[in-house]
């Protein structure tokens, strides 16, 4: 057997695409043909942002899978964000263009040790960040976003006890800003777990005037530092609305492309990272290109599916942050 033979058999092989493809035409046509909508993070790479019908935070995102009317959705996200789209739209097909495309918050809090942590405290309402798997959504009362979280935590009345997993960042920083004791599962995400106080206090040092927009899952010590802390679609608009014209971007680098595009007189410099590198991908959000964008409509897979008995107790929390979100004009 040749090696060529070899990786065919270990499935590494991807098909094959004509390199004399316009992707960007061939995408659209699949669209039409199979009544197929795009929705995009913003962490996701430009050109997969430029593609897509909707782009937007996990909130945005959430009510855009809520309420379309196509038959597919592509989800270009990690698999926590298909998941949810699948939850709130049972009767679709939710595609995912890579399907490894995981994410680090969710996998640091598996259900069946949350069950075990739930169970510690009987008398508390559970609230869980939308980065979770669908599993992790079906134990909760109510899901939240980091742009809604603080409003749904200030919804509920002032003795009700609760629950905030799985991310303790942007657990800690509601209970700051609410003045609510929450009882914290100890997960976080990896992207914003290292960004180094140190590295950013010598950027402010050369960028006197720039701004730090930070991301609520980032460690307290970053967030004492920034000017403005938000969610993706926060910080966008922060940057888009406020007159200065210079700012330090302490969340995934992949909203810079969104920034600069509604920005172009702005500049845009990503908060660096205490290791090496100059900015803070996210690997899991990266694994997603352009190309897997179109083998993933053409081919109607990777296919993401939740059981029924998942989407039946998930539906509810979600649907409970989208009313209190609705009400709150969030």
């Amino acid at each position: 057997m040749d090696i060529f033979e070899e990786i065919k058999l270990k499935g590494y092989a991807e098909e094959y695409i004509d390199p004399t493809l316009d992707l960007f035409d061939e995408i659209e046509k699949l669209k039409k043909e199979k009544n197929a909508v795009i929705l995009a993070h913003y962490y996701q790479d430009p050109d997969i942002q430029d593609i897509a019908d909707y782009i937007g935070d996990s909130l945005g995102l959430s009510q855009e899978a809520a309420k379309t009317s196509a038959d597919i959705i592509v989800f270009a996200g990690v698999h926590f964000m298909a998941e949810t789209a699948k939850i709130l739209s049972p009767t679709k097909k939710v595609l995912l263009p890579d399907a490894k495309a995981g994410c680090s918050l969710a996998d640091s809090c598996p259900p069946h040790l949350f069950k075990k942590f739930k169970e510690q405290y009987p008398d508390h309402l559970v609230i869980t960040y939308v980065n979770c798997t669908a599993e992790l959504k079906a134990m909760s009362d109510i899901v939240c976003t980091s742009s809604n979280a603080i409003a749904i935590v200030e919804s509920l009345p002032i003795d009700q006890k609760i629950i905030f997993g799985p991310d303790k960042n942007l657990g800690a920083y509601v209970a700051k800003k609410t003045g609510r004791d929450l009882v914290l599962w100890n997960g976080a995400c990896m992207v914003h777990e290292i960004f180094s106080r140190e590295k950013i206090t010598k950027l402010k040092e050369r960028h006197p005037g720039a701004k730090l927009l930070a991301h609520p899952e980032c460690e307290d010590v970053i967030l004492q530092m920034a000017d403005y802390i938000g969610s993706t679609t926060g910080i966008l608009k922060y940057a888009t609305n406020h007159p200065d014209k210079e700012f330090i971007v302490a969340t995934e680098p992949g909203i810079i492309h969104q920034m600069q595009k509604d920005n172009p007189d702005k500049v845009f410099i990503p908060a660096p990272p205490n290791n090496n590198c100059a900015c803070n991908d996210c690997p899991h959000m990266k694994r997603n290109t352009l190309e897997k964008l179109y083998l993933c409509l053409k081919n109607e897979r990777p296919e993401i599916d939740v059981p029924a008995d998942i989407i039946e107790k998930a539906v509810i929390p979600i649907e409970r942050m989208l009313e209190i979100s609705a009400r709150l004009g969030l």
